[in-house]
């Protein structure tokens, strides 16, 4: 007695489905993190090759996370149908294959970095239902062929139950975990702290601090519209009043902070500007923000910093870790900071709510940890981070640079005259000039907004002459060091992209 294909691949589509939503219910009780989808894609993402990764986040930008969760699902889809296929006659090969998939998971939650024991219960009782499940309608499946062979009935009757029971006890579970998961939601946490207050707040901004109605952004970037590029397939659930960061390592004594400890300290509010190492020449990923907290110089003084601790090595709470140089975190001019709040408000979710680390001059692969929980002082020898490991630079400077934000690439305007206008950036140096060329002219300084400091970014503009035709405008930044930025084009790895941005427009 054989199945239908569609029948059998049914039935391998509807264990897969009770699999993972059984792993997710699970995953809700003892630990979120640990439900296998999430833990699959979490382990594609740190297995995927360098250059794959800069790929998806170019041709995706922050929606790489939800392609890569879509992808996952295709795949499993795909998976379910081949498993179908070989398993018309006979239960035993889409047996060995859905426990293959469960044993996949298990794989992947066994190799987070946060893994305890309680965690590899949600893929080892996901793997044993999809087995489970898959034995039992393939068995309710046969049932019924042989009844409809016998009576010359076609009673689907007996299958139609118990798939549809499948389906619904998947529903009930994968809603249930995700209700336990929410029950865990450091959301709550994060409003019952209401507004950050600092202290000493930053001064008043200059009224020339942007030219956002020449075409630039704003000099502050709201929070949801602040670039986000990080590892975390799930944002970490980490609530306020749970928190802790561990100083230890080449200290002298390990210190031990909790949430209220920050917040009772003097805090500051500092206008920072961070940059991701990801961004392309002209490309999105630079923000400034308003940020809040403590020194992190005041922090590693207390601890008593060790000689020879010349590089900081962090971990966030989803296992992420990076490295930073114990210099920038003591230059008390750089001004690195333990953030708590971003733009009066504590800081969103995924942006490290509650706390991390910020530090002006460095792109954030080396030096930004979100859901910070430990400092370690050590060596450049003794510790790679995570990006470190994967080829990037160690240390990470912010390169000097430029873009153009109007017009856009392409862009159609009116002839006569017409203002060009766009960012630069040199952290913790600050900008002294940005210059224009104009269809391969001279370089003309442009106009530049009111410096804040030399840890933010400045807005640039120049008025032009249009006529109609064809246009190509370029820029280039120079730092308060004399440096200019180069023409000479890098790519992003291994510490950052170079290169003058140029557009093409035209006029008419």
């Amino acid at each position: 007695m054989r199945l239908s294909f569609q029948v059998s691949a049914l039935i391998a589509v509807l264990s897969a489905a009770a699999a993972l939503a059984t792993g997710h219910l699970v995953a809700g009780v003892f630990d979120p993190a640990s439900s296998p989808f999430l833990a699959v894609g979490n382990t594609f993402i740190d297995l995927t090759p360098t250059p794959l990764k800069e790929f998806a986040v170019r041709s995706f930008g922050t929606a790489d996370k939800l392609v890569l969760l879509v992808g996952i699902a295709v795949v499993l889809i795909g998976f379910a149908l081949a498993i179908g296929a070989v398993s018309r006659r006979r239960s035993a090969p889409g047996q060995v294959l859905i426990g293959l998939l469960g044993i996949v998971g298990v794989i992947a939650v066994g190799f987070r970095p946060t893994t305890s024991l309680l965690s590899m219960l949600a893929p080892v009782v996901s793997a044993f239902i999809g087995v489970l499940a898959f034995r039992w309608l393939h068995a309710r499946a046969l049932e019924q062929r042989e009844a409809e062979a016998e009576t010359g009935g076609a009673s689907r009757r007996t299958f139609l139950r118990s798939g549809l029971l499948v389906a619904a006890g998947a529903g009930v579970a994968g809603v249930g975990g995700q209700l336990l998961s929410a029950a865990r939601d450091a959301e709550s946490s994060r409003a019952a702290i209401g507004r950050i207050v600092p202290a000493v707040p930053a001064p008043p901004l200059p009224r020339d601090v942007d030219f956002h109605g020449a075409g630039t952004p704003t000099f502050l970037t709201g929070n949801s519209d602040f670039y986000r590029i990080d590892t975390a397939l799930s944002v970490p659930q980490v609530r306020a009043e749970d928190w802790e960061l561990r100083i230890h390592g080449m200290v002298d004594r390990e210190m031990r902070f909790r949430f209220d400890d920050i917040r009772r300290r003097t805090l500051i509010e500092r206008p920072i500007t961070m940059t991701c190492v990801s961004n392309e020449v002209g490309g999105p990923y630079v923000s400034t923000s308003n940020f809040i907290g403590v020194p992190i110089r005041d922090l590693l003084m207390e601890a008593g910093v060790k000689p020879g601790a010349d590089q900081v090595a962090q971990r966030s709470a989803d296992g992420w870790t990076c490295g930073t140089p114990t210099e920038a975190l003591l230059d008390e001019k750089r001004g690195a900071m333990l953030a708590i709040g971003m733009n009066g408000e504590p800081l969103p979710l995924e942006h490290g709510f509650p706390v991390r680390l910020v530090v002006p001059g460095l792109y954030g692969y080396v030096s930004a940890t979100k859901w910070l929980v430990d400092m370690e002082l050590t060596t450049w020898n003794a510790f790679d981070g995570y990006w470190v490991k994967r080829t990037w630079g160690k240390k990470g400077p912010i390169k000097t640079e430029s873009r153009i934000d109007r017009p856009r690439g392409l862009e159609t305007v009116k002839t006569g005259r017409f203002t060009v206008a766009g960012t630069s950036w040199a952290q913790p140096h600050g900008v002294d000039k940005v210059e224009v060329r104009h269809n391969g002219g001279e370089w003309v300084a442009a106009q530049l907004s009111t410096e804040v400091s030399g840890s933010t970014w400045r807005l640039w503009k120049l008025d032009l002459d249009l006529r109609a035709g064809d246009h190509r405008v370029e820029v280039r930044a120079t730092d308060r060091t004399g440096y200019t930025q180069t023409e000479q084009r890098a790519p992003v790895l291994p510490d950052g992209a170079t290169g003058w941005h140029s557009i093409f427009f035209s006029a008419a």
